[in-house]
């Protein structure tokens, strides 16, 4: 394999057309300049460099890989452009993932706050769901995922975990329910209750739900399922049942149920960032999750 610094000696010989000349403009002896461009030749398995007088001029190889050469450096200076532009979050593109209450609550003004600040980065932004969003940042896929947990949780090889806000469960209940009359229910209030399922299939924030639950001492009668917040709204408001859901799932609330704190436990969920660790210090990660901070504010 041809060597790239070794085809730019060989660039500043024939720019020159000296070996002498290029030395000193490179800082080298001429005697090392000299041996870079043997070993380049031995290389190419062509020679590259005709004498001339007390001068140089390339053969045909020459030419050609000084053209590549030129090539070459004006490729690496586009790099080192980008990579500069990507420190101080200029340009280059920004792989988003996240679930989706936080795709409807949080992200829309993030997005907005964020492409005032970078307009010229590109957002690649998808929604991931059942699966956790923070597998697509362990598997490279993305360079930031917003995902839930029942906790703030040791993160996994090569991401780092920034917690954004604690997201507790509330009572939903139909209009006119008994339990509708106290301000805070034990969550042990609901035991007796049919339920509807308000997230199938299986998943962190279902599992938040039954883990509460049993820690109230008793396992939800579930005779409905749902795959969504508002549709599980729909059948409690129709009698069939009661529910839990985050606040961050309440955006809109039917007008045919009651929402209620819940305590004795108050089942919550962890919303996190999760950032690959060579990113994290990138200005435009950086003002993607102060936007995040402003919107849960």
């Amino acid at each position: 394999m041809l060597d790239v610094r070794r085809m730019q000696v060989l660039r500043a010989v024939v720019s020159t057309g000296s070996i002498t000349a290029a030395a000193v403009n490179l800082g080298y002896t001429p005697s090392a300049i000299s041996q870079q461009v043997a070993a380049l030749e031995k290389q190419a398995g062509l020679p590259l460099l005709d004498r001339v007088g007390r001068g140089v001029r390339p053969t045909a190889a020459g030419r050609m890989l000084t053209e590549h050469a030129a090539h070459i450096t004006d490729r690496l200076v586009e790099a080192e452009a980008a990579l500069a532009d990507l420190r101080e979050g200029r340009t280059g593109r920004l792989r988003v993932r996240y679930f989706a209450t936080a795709g409807a609550a949080l992200v829309p003004p993030a997005v907005a706050a964020f492409k005032a600040r970078h307009a010229d980065v590109q957002l690649d932004l998808k929604l991931i769901e059942p699966d956790d969003p923070m597998v697509e940042v362990e598997a490279g896929r993305a360079d930031v995922a917003l995902s839930v947990s029942a906790r703030v949780s040791e993160a996994p090889r090569g991401v780092h975990l920034v917690h954004l806000l604690d997201d507790p469960y509330l009572a939903v209940l139909p209009r006119g329910h008994d339990l509708a009359r106290k301000r805070v229910l034990d969550l042990a209030d609901l035991a007796d209750e049919p339920w509807v399922d308000a997230v199938n299939p299986p998943g962190p924030c279902r599992d938040i739900v039954l883990n509460g639950c049993a820690a109230a001492g008793f396992a939800p009668n579930f005779v409905l399922e749902s795959d969504d917040y508002p549709t599980a709204q729909g059948f409690v408001a129709a009698g069939l049942g009661v529910t839990i859901v985050p606040k961050l799932g309440l955006g809109v609330i039917h007008p045919g149920v009651v929402v209620r704190k819940l305590r004795h436990p108050e089942p919550t969920r962890a919303i996190c960032a999760a950032i690959r660790e060579d990113g994290i210090t990138s200005p435009a990660v950086q003002t993607l999750l102060n936007a995040l901070k402003a919107a849960i504010a």
